[in-house]
């Protein structure tokens, strides 16, 4: 018997076959995962679609250079998985995913990038994105994570796995900053200098600069954008506040 059936159309083809051994007929019945994939760079999402398609239990449905054009289609409705990039014209891949969770919220995502950085990591993984994978993986590794999230895995690059455990790791970079850390990372964030942050709050710069290193270690960083960024990502510091 023969019963191949897509959960979009809701139909089912039934053929009789007695030749069929029960191993046989577990293969003819499993799912087809239909996958869409949005990729500005013709040459990448060409190689993907090519190895992609030649997997029995894979089906290409539509293939496209940015975010609206995926959108303006009918395909989306018949998509189970989605791979995206982040750094795309127009609409980002990560507005991308904030997009399909609300629009097409059955629609599973997996992001493909060459972005490793903590905060496009982070940003599409609360944005929905339920893998993360760098563009180099290879064409089984590509293949083996969409089946490993159709089936409610989340795939992430071995490296991106690594910076996404670390920040549940308690260590000198998870310690709380004091209230006169918060206040003088505020001000840096204005564009203030050690001397006028040393006005503002009645400390010497030596004690600014002390606070300031404290800041550095306690954020892990090296730098005052650096330290800026991570505080906008922590939500230490309202971004409202920076004008």
């Amino acid at each position: 018997m023969h019963f191949p059936y897509n959960r979009h159309t809701d139909t089912c083809e039934t053929t009789t076959d007695s030749n069929l051994s029960g191993t046989q007929i577990f293969d003819e019945l499993r799912v087809v995962i239909n996958i869409g994939i949005i990729e500005d760079n013709r040459y990448m999402r060409d190689g993907w679609e090519t190895f992609i398609s030649l997997e029995d239990d894979l089906n290409i449905v539509g293939s496209f250079g940015s975010c609206e054009e995926a959108f303006a289609s009918d395909k989306m409705d018949r998509i189970d998985l989605m791979i995206m990039d982040i750094g795309l014209p127009g609409m980002s891949g990560i507005e991308g995913v904030r997009y399909i969770r609300k629009h097409h919220p059955d629609i599973i995502m997996i992001m493909a990038t060459i972005f490793d950085d903590d905060q496009h990591i982070f940003d599409a993984l609360k944005a929905g994105a339920m893998g993360y994978l760098m563009k180099k993986v290879n064409p089984d590794e590509l293949v083996d994570a969409i089946r490993d999230a159709y089936r409610g895995g989340s795939p992430i690059t071995p490296n991106i796995a690594r910076k996404v455990i670390q920040t549940f790791h308690h260590g000198p970079g998870d310690e709380e900053l004091s209230d006169r850390e918060l206040q003088i990372l505020e001000k840096l964030a204005t564009g203030c200098s050690y001397s006028t942050i040393g006005k503002e709050i009645f400390l010497s710069v030596d004690g600014v600069r002390y606070h300031i290193r404290n800041i550095y270690q306690k954020l892990q960083v090296h730098s005052r954008s650096e330290a800026i960024a991570k505080g906008i990502s922590k939500k230490l510091i309202n971004p409202d506040n920076m004008d």
